[in-house]
């Protein structure tokens, strides 16, 4: 069973601050983890913190832009 999507309404605008928004959140995320692999554990607080204030970000500006 192939599962098809269309995506052709979705407009660059869109598509752009999703991908860059996708981008800081999971590069902090990454870089959380790095850090505390690292036992650099105040460091990777901010990071998960910082990718944390970014999703909510995420969230308000497609609330405020594209809905």
């Amino acid at each position: 069973m192939a599962l098809t999507v269309d995506v052709s309404n979705v407009s660059a605008s869109l598509f752009v601050t999703g991908a860059l928004f996708i981008l800081l959140i999971f590069s902090l995320l990454s870089l959380g983890v790095l850090q505390m692999f690292q036992q650099r554990f105040r460091n990777g607080a901010f990071s998960f913190a910082g990718a944390l204030v970014s999703g909510v970000a995420f969230g308000i500006v497609l609330n405020q832009w594209f809905l």
